[in-house]
C-alpha cells in the first residue's frame, strides 16, 4: 500500500488474524470441493462411461478450479495474501510520533455515532453520557464524574474548585502540564501562585520534596500557603511509584491539602503496573482523566471526584464555555474507546522502550527513563539540527516533532524501523555539525529559532565580536 493510499483512508486494513481465517476456510472448502468433484467424477464414470478415469479426473479439475476461485476471492476480498506477517491493521497514523493525540477513532467508534442519544447533556438529558460519567465514576471509586472538553479544562476547574479564596499556592514538578502547557490557566482562573519544584531524584516528585518546598497557613506571610498538591502520573512518561503515592495521599490528609491527579495517561500507568485504576484514583480527592490521548478516542476528558465537588466543576465548566448540547456522540465513542483499547496500551510501551533500547545502543542520550509510552531525547547533550532530523523524517515518512517521542498503539512496526533510521541520520550528522542553542529551551522544537546556530555559524559571530 503506497503512502498516498494510506494517508487519504483511515480504514484500517485487514489484520494477519482475519486473513488466517479466510485461508482456513478458504483450505477447507478446497478439500471438500476437490472431494465432491472426485466423487462426481467416479459416479458418472461408472454409470455414463463405464469406470474411464477421464471422468473422475474431470471431476478433480472442476474440484480444484472452484477451490481456487474461491480462495482467490476471499484473498482479494482481504486486500492479502498469505505470506502478510503484520498482526496489527495499518491506520493513517502509522507513522505519527508527534503526538499519542493524533489516534484515529476505529470504525466500531465512527459506526456507533449512528445509534448514539441525542439528548441535551447541559440539561443532564443525554444518555450516553451520563452511561460514560457514571461508568468512569465506578471505575475509578468515586461518586461522580463530568465529561468535559478537554484535560485544559478538566484539570483546571478542577483545580479551582479544589481552592477557595486567595492568597493559595499550588505546587507541582516543574515539567507539570498544568503549570507548563495550559496558558496560564491558574493565574487566570483560581488567582494561584504556583510552586513548581524539581524533583530530587531527577525524575518525579516524592514527599521529600514537597516537605521541602511546602509553605503552611502560618507560614511567612510574603507568601501563599500551599493549599494543593497537584501530581501528573506518568509525567514525560515516568510513572510516579504507587507506594510514594500513598505517602503523598497520606501527609495531605494529614494536612488538609487536596490531593489532585493529572492523569491523562494515568491509564498508561495502571496498564505497565497492573495497578488498577480503582487503587491509583482512591489516594486522590480528584482526577483528571484523559480520553483523546494515549485511550485513543477523538475528543475529550473525563474528571472524577466527590459529587459535591463535581457539582462545583460543573459550574466552572459552564462558565468557561465548555457546556456541550449533543454530547452522546462523544461519549459513546470515548466509552469504546475505553473498553477495546486499554489492553493494546502496552503495544504503545513494547514500542517505546524498544526505541529507548535502540538510542542507547547508538550512544544517545535520553533525558529519563523510558516507563512507558514516551522517549525523551537530551537535547542539552545531543546536538541534532531539527532541520537536519526534519528532513530526515520526510525521508523516511514519519511524522516527528523535537526530542519527544510519543508511541501510541496505532504506529507500525515498519515505520517505527523508519524512525530509528531518521533519528540515527540526524545524530550521525550532528557528530560532525553540532546544533547548539541559546536562550530557553523549548521542549516541543519542530525548527528553529533566530537564536539557534551551528557551531560553525557560532566560530563566525565569534569572529565577528572580536574583530569589532
Amino acid at each position: 500500500m503506497s503512502a498516498v493510499a494510506i494517508e487519504q483512508s483511515n480504514k484500517p486494513q485487514p489484520s494477519a488474524t482475519i486473513v488466517d481465517s479466510a485461508w482456513d476456510t478458504a483450505l477447507s472448502n478446497a478439500i471438500v470441493k476437490t472431494g465432491l468433484g472426485f466423487g462426481a467424477g467416479v459416479v458418472v464414470s461408472v454409470l455414463l462411461f463405464k469406470r474411464r478415469a477421464f471422468p473422475v479426473w474431470l471431476g478433480v479439475g472442476f474440484g480444484l478450479g472452484r477451490s481456487y476461485a474461491e480462495a482467490d476471492s476471499v484473498f482479494r476480498q482481504a486486500g492479502l495474501r498469505k505470506k502478510m506477517t503484520n498482526t496489527e491493521p495499518l491506520y493513517a497514523t502509522h507513522n505519527e510520533f508527534r503526538s499519542d493525540t493524533f489516534t484515529v477513532p476505529t470504525r466500531k467508534m465512527l459506526e456507533s455515532v449512528l445509534t448514539c442519544t441525542t439528548g441535551d447533556s447541559v440539561y443532564k438529558e443525554d444518555q450516553d453520557c451520563l452511561d460514560l460519567e457514571d461508568k468512569v465514576a465506578r471505575l475509578c471509586g468515586k461518586e461522580a464524574a463530568l465529561f468535559c472538553s478537554s484535560g485544559t479544562m478538566s484539570n483546571q476547574i478542577g483545580l479551582r474548585a479544589n481552592l477557595f479564596q486567595p492568597p493559595h499556592s499550588i505546587l507541582c514538578d516543574y515539567r507539570a502540564h498544568v503549570y507548563t502547557h495550559e496558558a496560564g490557566g491558574l493565574a487566570t482562573l483560581s488567582q494561584a501562585m504556583v510552586t513548581p519544584v524539581i524533583p530530587a531524584n531527577g525524575d518525579y516528585l516524592t514527599l521529600d520534596d514537597i516537605l521541602d518546598n511546602y509553605i503552611p497557613d502560618d507560614g511567612d506571610i510574603h507568601m501563599a500557603p500551599t493549599k494543593v498538591i497537584s501530581l501528573e502520573n506518568t509525567l514525560h512518561g515516568i510513572i510516579t511509584p504507587y507506594e510514594e503515592i500513598k505517602k503523598i495521599s497520606a501527609w495531605c490528609q494529614e494536612n488538609d491539602i487536596k490531593f489532585h491527579c493529572d492523569g491523562a495517561r494515568l491509564w498508561n500507568a495502571a496498564a505497565e503496573t497492573g495497578i488498577s485504576m480503582f487503587d491509583y484514583c482512591t489516594l486522590f480527592d480528584s482526577v483528571s482523566l484523559c480520553l483523546s490521548k494515549s485511550i485513543g478516542a477523538p475528543y475529550g476528558s473525563i474528571l472524577v471526584g466527590s459529587r459535591k465537588f463535581i457539582e462545583k466543576c460543573n459550574h466552572f465548566k459552564k462558565q468557561n464555555g465548555g457546556g456541550i448540547r449533543q454530547a452522546g456522540m462523544l461519549a459513546r465513542m470515548a466509552s469504546i474507546a475505553i473498553d477495546d483499547n486499554f489492553s493494546k496500551l502496552q503495544i504503545s510501551h513494547s514500542y517505546a522502550k524498544d526505541f529507548g533500547r535502540f538510542c542507547q545502543e547508538q550512544g544517545i542520550p535520553l533525558e529519563s527513563p523510558v516507563d512507558s509510552s514516551f522517549v525523551f531525547l537530551d537535547y542539552k547533550k545531543v546536538k541534532i539540527n531539527p532541520h537536519v532530523y526534519e528532513l530526515a523524517s520526510k525521508k523516511y515518512n514519519v511524522k516527528t516533532m523535537g526530542n519527544r517521542v510519543a508511541f501510541h498503539y496505532q504506529n507500525s512496526p515498519e515505520s517505527i524501523e523508519n524512525l530509528k533510521l531518521a533519528l540515527l541520520e540526524a545524530y550521525k550528522d550532528s557528530l560532525v555539525n553540532p546544533y547548539y542553542t541559546k536562550g530557553a529551551s523549548k521542549l516541543y522544537r519542530s525548527s528553529s529559532s533566530g537564536s539557534d546556530h551551528t557551531l560553525v555559524e557560532m566560530n563566525a559571530i565569534a569572529e565577528r565580536k572580536a574583530r569589532n
